[in-house]
């Protein structure tokens, strides 16, 4: 093989840096975009919010001194300069009355109204409750413990899961107590100490595993006939209560099927993770804020993008201002030039972000538009049966966006109806074929699914088979391995599961 250079022209297609910007933009939700605009204003002070009550007000007072610092015109042959010198010519033209064509680069449309309110809301709001590891470790003192087994329960506190579990067993507490902790302990005393911390609140908490966790709760309980029976069953017939066995579980303890009911309801009553709740409460509560609006004006459906979508920006009017005086100025330094060149390009970013955040409303806007008209028997009734079979190609076809395109606006983008606020990709679904020929959506057949078998009889719900025959029935004709998969993206258990006494 002869070795050799060769030359090949070649075309290949490669994302700018504008571009990969500007889809980054699609993808962030209304909630994160006003932090997103703050991060670009921050990077680039030619680009402001518009305030109406100071037209030429900066955002960055220190950067703008600092620029016309670099303004000032010395008179010393050294820093003159011309025209021509090795910056070439800068011309500014194209950057200034700015002011007079604010609309080409000014984003705000007057069809949407500014809620103050809205604009001010914050999306998460924090909670200052106790969280359940400082709730326990605030019992330690009531133990009435030495200060040695305090500093084992304080890590006994630390080693819970936020459920309330302990998912280590005794022996590898010991190992980390003494490689950790330095604090060597027989399994006995461990046993002692674990035993006592199993007395603080919330009950439960400190168990092993759930049956544990069941127990100590029904061990606080006043002895009644049912707390009795309850713990019985949760003793010896746990893994047959759990799978729904009644009838070997009456039949083993000579009881009928009405105590059967009160010793389930009994059983019910108690919290499977007794950390549950402290830790919901620790977190931060989030509000959700959708990104479109949809109301129903006597029939006709209108929407509306959210007001945080649509910010006032603008090119700073003071590097205008710079520009102006710098055409102005007869002797040019090198630094005034240079100073130029760092303005324009900081000019033309801003213009350019604008533009995107213009183009993303634009690109939303249409998106949801076209999801309003495709759906729109759903956003008259809220019916879920009358959701038709849409996927990302329908939007894309309709649209001229690409596929990729689509899928950023509708990720993690929602939209507030009279029924209620739904993830734009609750609407994409695929279609199987109805015996008449028509095309269904996936989501109805779901919803057809979860009627028949919320009105089932309990105490012999349908099998897999027998909800196959019944969707058959209504003119739904899938295989049986679909009926279950629908199930259980339902999160409906199996016919075992769901029988009742």
């Amino acid at each position: 093989m002869v070795q050799g250079l060769r030359q090949n022209q070649s075309q290949t297609l490669k994302l700018s840096p504008q571009q990969i910007q500007l889809m980054k933009l699609l993808q962030v939700p209304t909630a994160s975009l006003e932090e997103r605009i703050d991060i670009e204003i921050q990077d680039n002070p030619a680009l402001e919010y518009k305030d109406e009550t100071d037209e030429d007000r900066t955002l960055d007072e220190k950067t703008q001194e600092e620029v016309q610092d670099e303004f000032k015109t010395e008179d010393t042959d050294d820093d003159y300069v011309n025209d021509y010198d090795d910056y070439g010519n800068v011309d500014v033209s194209s950057y200034l009355g700015e002011a007079d064509a604010e609309p080409a680069y000014k984003y705000a449309d007057n069809s949407y109204d500014s809620d103050p309110d809205d604009e001010k809301a914050p999306p998460v709001q924090f909670t200052l409750e106790k969280s359940f590891h400082e709730h326990l470790k605030s019992q330690i003192e009531l133990l009435e413990l030495k200060d040695a087994e305090k500093l084992v329960a304080e890590f006994l506190v630390g080693s819970v899961d936020d459920d309330g579990y302990l998912r280590r067993d005794l022996e590898s507490l010991r190992d980390d107590l003494a490689f950790r902790q330095n604090i060597s302990i027989d399994k006995p005393s461990l046993e002692y100490i674990m035993d006592r911390v199993k007395e603080m609140e919330p009950a439960g908490a400190f168990a092993f595993n759930l049956q544990e966790c069941l127990l100590l709760q029904l061990k606080r309980k006043e002895k009644t006939e049912n707390v009795l029976l309850a713990t019985k069953v949760i003793e010896r017939f746990f893994d047959e209560f759990s799978k729904k066995h009644y009838q070997r579980i009456i039949k083993s303890m000579h009881i009928d099927e009405d105590k059967m009911k009160e010793v389930i309801e009994e059983i019910l009553k108690l919290n499977p993770k007794p950390g549950g709740e402290f830790a919901q409460s620790s977190k931060a509560s989030t509000f959700l804020m959708p990104d479109f609006t949809l109301t129903n004006i006597n029939g006709e459906l209108e929407i509306q993008l959210n007001a945080r979508n649509a910010p006032e920006l603008r090119v700073s009017g003071q590097y205008r201002n710079i520009l102006e005086n710098y055409q102005q100025t007869k002797k040019k330094t090198s630094d005034q030039k240079q100073a130029v060149l760092f303005i324009k390009q900081k000019i033309d970013s801003a213009k350019w972000f604008i533009d995107a955040i213009q183009q993303r409303q634009n690109t939303l806007m249409m998106t949801m538009d076209t999801i309003l008209r495709l759906q729109e028997d759903f956003f008259l009734t809220g019916d879920e049966t009358n959701i038709r079979p849409m996927i990302l190609k329908d939007i894309s076809d309709r649209t001229g966006f690409d596929i990729s395109t689509v899928s950023r606006v509708v990720n993690n983008k929602f939209v507030q109806t009279e029924f209620g606020t739904f993830k734009l990709k609750f609407f994409f679904s695929e279609g199987i074929k109805m015996q008449g020929g028509d095309d269904v959506s996936t989501k109805e057949v779901k919803k057809i699914l979860e009627g028949i078998i919320a009105d089932e009889d309990k105490r012999k719900p349908f099998s897999d088979e027998k909800l196959t025959q019944a969707l058959k029935e209504k003119g739904y004709n899938i295989a049986r391995r679909t009926v279950a998969k629908y199930r259980e993206q339902l999160n409906i258990p199996v016919a075992r599961l769901r029988k009742e006494l």
